[in-house]
């Protein structure tokens, strides 16, 4: 199933991609990419030979009814691993350990360091627990990625794809080994987190935002409270003054 969706999103779309020679023909990477779109987790596995694991959350596997198994069915083709985001910290533990596995398997895992897609197409803080922690427990080389116009294709809340070529760049392979085991080290992680965003950067072009991508959703969603709240006290203030005008000329009509 994942040759067939990966076929049919090729010649539909047409990506364009630099860089195919950085990934290794066999053994373990992991693909650190920035993440601009639903979609960026079907068009580098579209575009590589080998198969690659990213990880979705585990209700795209669980729901019910022909909608829920076509769905699983789906997400299971393109190489996605499910995993329970229930918890505070159950996501991300649930991540590591995956990413782990994968890596012990000798296979390519694929993940986002922003923790969610971009809200604006800029490149944000990558966080320092998944990729620094699976990359110094396991050793294994981390390519950087560059997905490049997917947020056109389909931006979100858009469910039917606008059709024009995505690009994808893909980087040398960066050496973490020097700090394996140090997972702990809660400054080596951001190191390392902090090197891997910078290459990202650089092949992507992106603007660089030093906060989380999940502050600035929350910053984004409560500037537009905001302006829906003060833009309903303008409305009701408008109506009261119409409400007082009407009120006024009813008395001078009567005065008449």
């Amino acid at each position: 199933m994942k040759f067939s969706i990966g076929g049919s999103l090729k010649l539909a779309f047409r990506p364009w991609v630099e860089g195919l020679e950085n990934i290794p023909a066999e053994g373990p990477a992991i693909l650190a990419s920035n993440h601009l779109s639903f979609s960026d987790s079907f068009f580098l596995p579209a575009v590589l030979d080998r198969k690659v694991t990213f990880i979705a959350k585990a209700e795209y596997f669980t729901s019910p009814g022909v909608k829920g198994k076509l769905t699983a069915a789906f997400f299971k083709g393109v190489g996605q691993l499910p995993v329970d985001r229930s918890g505070a910290r159950g996501a991300g533990e649930a991540a590591i350990k995956s990413g782990i596995e994968v890596i012990e398997r000798g296979e390519l895992f694929g993940i986002y360091p922003e923790g969610t897609r971009s809200p604006d197409g800029r490149l944000y803080r990558g966080k320092p627990g998944g990729l620094a922690r699976v990359a110094l427990a396991t050793g294994a080389p981390v390519i950087p990625v560059a997905m490049i116009d997917t947020e056109k294709i389909q931006p979100p809340g858009k469910v039917v794809p606008k059709l024009m070529r995505p690009g994808i760049r893909i980087g040398k392979p960066l050496d973490f080994s020097r700090y394996q085991g140090m997972e702990g080290d809660r400054f080596i992680l951001r190191s390392v987190t902090d090197e891997v965003m910078y290459e990202i950067m650089k092949l992507s072009g992106q603007e660089y935002v030093d906060i989380y991508a999940t502050a600035a959703k929350r910053q984004i969603a409560d500037a537009e409270k905001a302006e829906k709240a003060e833009k309903a006290e303008a409305e009701k203030a408008e109506k009261a003054e119409k409400a007082a005008k009407t009120a006024r000329g009813g008395k001078t009509d009567g005065g008449e």
